[in-house]
This record gives structure tokens, sequence and C-alpha cells, in this order.
């Protein structure tokens, strides 16, 4: 069996089985093609089943030699570790060559997030006299009302938004559901682009219970969800990188410096850890010890 049809194999397992979304799919894969090329570079003519962890470890000191950060290095060895998983649970080999390589140990790398004011200025900087800007103005709000990763605002469907709950219903990684309570402001606006420019608008077939759409009437892609705050970000002047999930992110902390349960903040967010909605914490511990410094008569 060649590498291309393990890779194959491989790549029908995480979206059959694990369910997971096409950019995390390709991911994994490009972790795989990875090793392969390393192995094809240096001469090493062996099948996965035939790789050792030394095999393995010098491929990672292979990778450390191109200047790759210690983030990335973990997230390819991580890809590396999925693929060997796999080939343990169809019974291809019996021993996993990575299980006793460790990633480097990566420092805590604290999410961008903006402060309400900031967002406040974002959206008064967009253009409410055409419709497209009434459309943005709800996407901005959702992100940062709702905490949605960016696949699923546009995948948001009108369907799974039950208006007298005060709930959207999301699909998230792994086609997951969860529930996200939807505030007053962000339910306000929402309904001003439904009912009063959306129900105008001319939507293509298949895209009748999608909530955002384009000019044209189909779904909004991932990348015009990034091209709208980068233009935002633009036009204010903001010096920040922010994406998208810039918003996520400035929503679990704002929830978090408000006191808001760990828990509860980990369920809206949908993470499967709660370890990932601690980073947040770490966040408002620096902001507490700001304001302390700042504020305190014996700082």
């Amino acid at each position: 069996m060649s590498w291309k049809n393990y890779i194959n194999s491989f790549r029908s397992y995480l979206m059959l089985e694990r369910s997971l979304s096409e950019n995390s799919v390709e991911a994994y894969i490009r972790d795989v093609h990875k090793l392969n090329d390393y192995l094809s570079i240096n001469g090493i003519k062996k099948s996965p089943k035939e790789l050792t962890s030394k095999d393995i470890s010098s491929f990672i000191q292979w990778i450390v030699k191109f200047g790759i950060s210690a983030n990335s290095q973990a997230r390819l060895l991580s890809g590396i570790k999925a693929f060997y998983k796999y080939l343990i649970l169809e019974e291809i080999i019996d021993k996993d060559p990575t299980l006793l390589i460790e990633g480097p140990k990566k420092g805590l790398k604290l999410p961008e997030t903006l402060s309400t004011e900031e967002i406040d200025e974002l959206i008064k900087s967009i253009d409410l006299s055409h419709p497209q800007g009434q459309r943005n103005k709800a996407i901005i709000e959702t992100l940062y009302g709702c905490g949605l990763r960016v696949s699923e605002l546009i995948n948001l469907k009108i369907t799974n938004w039950y208006r007298k709950d005060g709930f959207i219903k999301v699909i998230g990684k792994g086609n997951k559901e969860r529930l996200v309570p939807i505030g007053k402001v962000t339910e306000s606006v929402l309904k001003i682009y439904v009912d009063q420019i959306r129900v105008h608008q001319k939507i293509n077939k298949g895209c009748e219970d999608f909530v955002f759409l384009n000019r044209r009437g189909n779904q909004l892609s991932r990348v015009m969800i990034f091209t709208i705050i980068k233009n935002l970000a633009e036009k204010t002047g903001l010096k920040k990188t922010i994406s998208p999930h810039t918003f996520r992110h400035s929503f679990a902390t704002e929830l978090i410096k408000r006191g808001a349960n760990l828990r509860a903040v980990q369920e809206m967010l949908g993470h499967e850890s709660i370890n990932t909605t601690q980073i947040y914490t770490h966040i408002d511990r620096e902001f507490l010890r700001e304001s302390i410094i700042t504020h305190h008569p014996r700082s």
C-alpha cells in the first residue's frame, strides 16, 4: 500500500468517522504530506508501517531547522500522532512510533481581544445607507454577541433561530449542536436585517435558510467575512490585527471579566475541554492586575 493510499484512507476516516470540517481535514493531511516529503527528500524508502520513533524524531529535528515556531511544531506533531492513532485503530500497525515523542513546550499565547469601545467604533463606521451595511452590522453583532466561529456564522440558519426563546442553535465542530442565548442588542440588529433587508432580497435556490447572504443571494463565504472585518479595521484606523475569531475571544473575555461561570462560557463557546476556555481566565487575571496597579492606593 502506497503513502498516497494511506493518506486517502486517513482523509476518509477524518471526514466520515471524525466528522471534521474540510479545513481541519486538510490541515491533518498537510502534516502527513510533510512527513512523506521529508522521507522523499532524504531518500528514506519506508512506508508508514515501517517508520520508527527514531524516524519521527529525526523528522521533527529536520522541521526545526526551518525556523518553525514551537506552536507550529506542536501542531504538526499532533497531526502525525493522529495519523498513527488511525493506523492503530485500523490494525494496520500494532505499535505507535509517536507514542513517546513529546512536542516542544509552548508558551501561553493570549488571543487578541477588542474593548467594547473598539467594537462600538467598528460598528459606527459601517455605512447603513445600503443593504450590505445592515447585514455587516448584524454580522459583527452576532460574532461579538454570540461568540460564534466564522464557519458557524456563515452556516447559521433562520430555522435555527428560536425568537420566542431568545436562542440560536449552532452547529459547531464535529457537527455538534449547542444552544447560544442572544442578547437584546444582537437580537434587535438581527431582526432589522432579516425582517427589513433580507426579506426583500432575491435568494438563490438552496440558500433560502442561510441567515447571511451576499448581494447575489448566495451564502456568504469565510473569505468575505474576513474581508468585511479587515475593511472596517482599516476604516477606523485600528492598529490591532483582527479576524472573525477576535470577536469570539472578546465575547469570552468580557463574560469572564464580568463574573460568568467558566462552565457556562465553555458551553456557549462549544469548547470540548474546559482547558481551552481557561485561557480567558489568564486574560482576566492580567486585567485585574492592571486594575490594581492603576487604581489601588498602595500600588
